[in-house]
């Protein structure tokens, strides 16, 4: 368990899915901080501290849409798990696509984990649900 809000980083390009998210983020049990970027490049930019994200702390998670403009999201997973200040950080993938050629390719990739974003608000909400329980609750980190 945190003893400090959870930083996650959310990389998604859709309005209306952060505007949910964040919604559905808000009501989960664990104090998070929630930073969003647009795009792949803005992704990395985050993790690597640069311009306008330089005091922008390390994310405990990164919620990563694969679908991104700039550099696509599985780009953006080879970057982060090929790099050792960043392999740690666990990343899930979130989205639309239910193609296994797309999950099989994230997993090969070390994607932690890889969710087919839910239609139905219901169940978009158990997943973030599930999220929260799982990585914030259960799983142990490194201690940095």
């Amino acid at each position: 368990m945190f003893s400090k809000p959870v930083e996650i980083l959310l990389a998604e390009d859709s309005l209306a899915d952060v505007v949910l998210m964040k919604k559905i983020l808000k009501q989960t049990t664990t104090p998070k901080n929630l930073y969003v970027v647009n795009n792949g490049i803005e992704a990395m930019n985050f993790l690597h501290q640069e311009g306008e994200y330089e005091q922008k702390p390390r994310p405990d998670l990164i919620l990563l849409d694969l679908n991104l403009p700039q550099k696509n999201g599985l780009e953006v997973l080879k970057e982060i798990k090929s790099d050792l200040k960043f392999k740690a950080i666990p990343v899930i993938i979130l989205s639309t696509s239910e193609n296994n050629k797309d999950i099989v390719e994230c997993y090969n990739y070390y994607a932690n984990s890889y969710l087919t974003k839910p239609i139905d608000l219901k169940e978009f909400y158990q997943c973030m649900e599930a999220i929260d329980n799982f990585w914030f609750k259960f799983v142990r980190y490194p201690l940095n």
